[in-house]
């Protein structure tokens, strides 16, 4: 869909995609008119890579390419003001394209700053600090000891090989989370996920377990932020799966440059990067990723990422459409960067800060949450009879304060299955599920049927094919 804006700058606009089409092929503006192939679109001198995307990145020199690439990563970061000199900062690592190149692009702005720190005379301003942690799920994963040895070998060799300052590397197994004892927490994680009988909700209480993992290595250790490689392609096709779940309410959240609502806050520098950017990047400079880790997904969000890639085949610009669409959603009080008042940090990124954080009036205000997945959940939603969770079992309280999608995907219907579930959760879950409170706040309601209904009229124009291929494999 055409962009109606005739300001719009952006890269992905299927605006400039439409245009495009209908230029010449010899484009002798750029070349010049003797014939010659297609030059860089910026320096005019060396030859454009492919990418696979649409407008003008495809048609950018490698090193033009990796410098548009590194400004939108700076941009994000530099405009939300979400690392800052006096930071620690916890990047996520998977082995994936997404977590190479944020990890490449933390290491390469850490490397600037430590040159300019080395540089200044009053040495005013602070280094940030980076460290990486990898979760490591192999006990739930059919695979063999050799193969997990060698990828976190690859692991530490990619993190080791990075230019100083040295960053340090947290290798921690998914289990930990529940107990100290590695054979009790996986006793304990298995449990949890064979009580969960839908797939697509197993694999999102994993992603849960996962974000419970990096906070509490955050939290350990002394970290002000975690980042997480999130690209474009990976938000369009949660913002699909979200609404199909029933999460319109919450998504929002989930999709903003900076969210807060955890402990330490989580940031999305990669959220303009689709993905064949990203693996040209890792092609281009040869960065080494850890495919094994990377499987399929199964289920609703195996069907999505399928109808997602079929929409990005008909037209480069899809997903970067999908999620321009859904950030015209309010976001919450709390996708902003807690005000900062460290006199290390020049006035501008406070300034910048301020201003860039949703105003009270147009965000917002959230005090309630799913016990399991930290969703914003909507009031209406929540039972009357837990107005107070005292004097209530906590197997009633996490099937009463759960957001609509926990409810139908992870949580056992049958009151005796429930207690065992919740005796396998973590404690924090538990705790957090005890001391939750639910404030005011409001919302219309059907924002998941409204959102589902916006983006499958998209969809429907854009691509029937698509849309049949989707309601083909899962007709219910």
């Amino acid at each position: 869909m055409a962009c109606s804006s005739s300001t719009c700058n952006s890269s992905g606009c299927y605006k400039e995609y439409e245009e495009e089409q209908h230029k010449p092929t010899t484009r002798t503006a750029v070349n010049g008119g003797n014939g010659l192939p297609n030059l860089c679109v910026k320096c005019k001198s060396s030859e454009p890579v492919c990418c696979g995307i649409g407008g003008d990145d495809a048609r950018f020199c490698k090193d033009c390419f990796k410098t548009n690439l590194y400004g939108k990563f700076k941009q994000a970061v530099s405009y939300n003001a979400t690392i800052t000199p006096g930071d620690k900062v916890l990047v996520a690592f998977s082995g994936g394209p997404s977590s190479r190149v944020v990890l490449q692009f933390v290491h390469e702005m850490q490397y600037r700053a430590q040159k300019n720190y080395d540089a200044s005379k009053d040495k005013s301003l602070p280094v940030f600090g980076v460290g990486v942690a990898f979760i490591d799920e192999s006990s739930i994963h059919s695979f063999t000891s050799q193969e997990i040895e060698k990828a976190i070998e690859d692991i530490r060799s990619i993190v080791s090989n990075l230019a100083p300052p040295s960053k340090e590397l947290y290798v921690v197994p998914i289990e930990n989370i529940f107990s100290s004892d590695i054979s009790d927490g996986n006793e304990r994680l298995k449990k949890l996920l064979d009580a969960v009988s839908d797939v697509s909700g197993k694999e999102d209480l994993l992603i849960h377990l996962r974000m419970l993992s990096l906070q509490k290595v955050a939290s350990e250790n002394g970290y002000t932020r975690v980042v997480l490689g999130s690209c474009t392609s990976r938000i369009a096709c949660h913002v699909i799966s979200a609404t199909v779940k029933g999460q319109g309410y919450s998504l929002s959240a989930d999709i903003q440059y900076v969210d807060s609502r955890w402990e330490i806050p989580v940031v999305l520098p990669l959220r303009d990067c689709p993905v064949q950017e990203l693996n040209t990047l890792c092609s281009l400079d040869g960065l080494k990723i850890v495919e094994l880790l990377n499987g399929p997904c199964s289920g609703i969000n195996g069907l999505v990422s399928s109808f997602v890639k079929v929409l990005q085949e008909e037209n480069p610009s899809r997903e970067c459409t999908i999620v321009r669409t859904a950030g015209k959603l309010t976001p919450f009080h709390f996708n902003r960067i807690p005000e900062i008042h460290d006199s290390n940090v020049p006035l501008a990124t406070r300034r910048r800060q301020k201003r860039q954080n949703p105003k009270p009036d147009g965000s917002i205000s959230s005090d309630s949450f799913c016990p399991i997945c930290n969703s914003p959940v909507n009031k209406s939603n929540l039972s009357s009879s837990l107005s107070s969770p005292e004097g209530h079992r906590i197997s009633d309280i996490f099937a009463a304060a759960a957001c609509s999608s926990c409810q139908f995907q992870i949580l056992p219907k049958e009151p005796s299955l429930m207690e065992q579930f919740v005796s396998f959760l973590p404690q924090s879950l538990i705790t957090r599920a005890k001391h939750g409170d639910r404030g005011d706040f409001s919302l219309l309601s059907g924002s998941s049927l409204l959102v589902f209904g916006l983006l499958l009229q998209f969809a429907w124009r854009s691509s029937p094919k698509g849309i049949y291929l989707f309601a083909g494999k899962n007709n219910r």
